[in-house]
C-alpha cells in the first residue's frame, strides 16, 4: 500500500479537559499512526508540562490539528465518516465497521459529547459495554480501546506487529 492510499485513523476529542488524558491520547496516536483531532476550548494551555510529560518524546510524531469549536472541525472535515463515542449510546463500538479515514469522535471529561450531536446521528453513536454502577471509562483508555478495534479491522496496516527480544532470539526458540 503506498501513501496515498495509506488508511489513516483520525482521533478526536472535544474540549478535552486534563492535560494528562489528552498527552495520554497523544502517545496513542503517536505510536499508531492516528491523526489527532482536538476541538477547543481546552481545559489546559496546549503547551503544558503534564500534557508534555504524559505524550513523552513522541510528540514529533504526531499530526495534530486544532479546531475553535465544533462547527470549525465539521465545516474542515465535510464528508467524514464519524463515530460518537458515548456512554449513552445504544451500538457497541466492536459490532461497528470503519471505514478507512474514520474518525472516533470523544466527548470531554466531565459531560461528554453534546446530546444534540448524538441525537442527530444514533446509527453512528457508539459505546464501551460497563457494568450499570460505572459512569465511564478514563477518556485516554476508552481513546485506545477504540483506536486499536479499528486498527484491528483494518489489518493493523503498517504497524509492527512482531517484537523482538533483546537478549534472545525468537527464531532460536523451539516450537513447543
Amino acid at each position: 500500500m503506498d501513501k496515498k492510499s495509506k488508511p489513516v485513523l483520525n482521533i478526536v476529542l472535544v474540549e478535552p479537559e486534563i492535560p494528562q488524558n489528552t498527552g495520554n491520547i497523544a502517545r496513542t496516536c503517536a505510536a499508531t499512526g492516528a491523526r489527532l483531532h482536538i476541538v477547543e476550548p481546552c481545559g489546559f494551555k496546549v503547551d503544558d508540562k503534564k500534557l508534555k510529560r504524559a505524550g513523552l518524546d513522541y510528540w514529533y510524531l504526531l499530526d495534530i490539528t486544532y479546531y475553535k469549536n465544533l462547527d470549525d472541525f465539521f465545516s474542515s472535515n465535510q464528508g467524514g465518516s464519524f463515530f460518537f463515542f458515548s456512554t449513552k449510546a445504544i451500538n457497541i463500538y466492536s459490532d461497528m465497521k470503519y471505514p478507512y479515514g474514520a474518525y472516533l469522535v470523544f466527548g470531554k471529561e466531565t459531560a461528554g459529547l453534546p446530546e444534540e450531536l448524538l441525537y442527530k446521528s444514533p446509527e453512528k453513536c457508539v459505546r464501551l459495554p460497563m457494568i450499570d454502577e460505572a459512569r465511564s471509562l478514563n477518556l485516554s483508555n476508552a481513546v485506545a480501546i477504540g483506536a486499536y478495534e479499528v486498527l484491528r479491522q483494518w489489518g493493523f496496516p503498517d504497524l509492527l506487529c512482531e517484537g523482538k527480544l533483546t537478549k534472545f532470539d525468537w527464531d532460536a526458540k523451539v516450537n513447543l
